[in-house]
């Protein structure tokens, strides 16, 4: 599989996700709408160029499993793969 290219509005919420934030400060900081978001969280998600964490409390987790139907109940943050394909560009 070849070297995946991430769209404007995927570079766009990966560079708000240095530190772990939540699925609704993601869409404020953003301006995108739920489901752009969505859309660009899971294909973050696949290419493996963002985890995803649960929370419990202020402790937060990271968890190999998300419901594509309910991210707004995870936290997300940019891996190295994700950070590097932001700093490439």
């Amino acid at each position: 599989m070849g070297k995946r290219k991430i769209s404007k509005s995927e570079r766009n919420v990966l560079e708000k996700l240095i530190f772990p934030e939540r699925f609704q400060v993601i869409m404020e900081e953003t301006g995108h709408l739920y489901g752009e978001l969505r859309d660009d969280l899971i294909n973050l998600l696949s290419f493996g160029f963002v985890e995803a964490y649960e929370r419990n409390g202020s402790k937060i987790t990271l968890t190999g499993f998300y419901d594509a139907d309910n991210l707004q109940d995870f936290t997300f943050r940019a891996t190295s793969k994700g950070l590097s394909e932001i700093e490439s560009h």
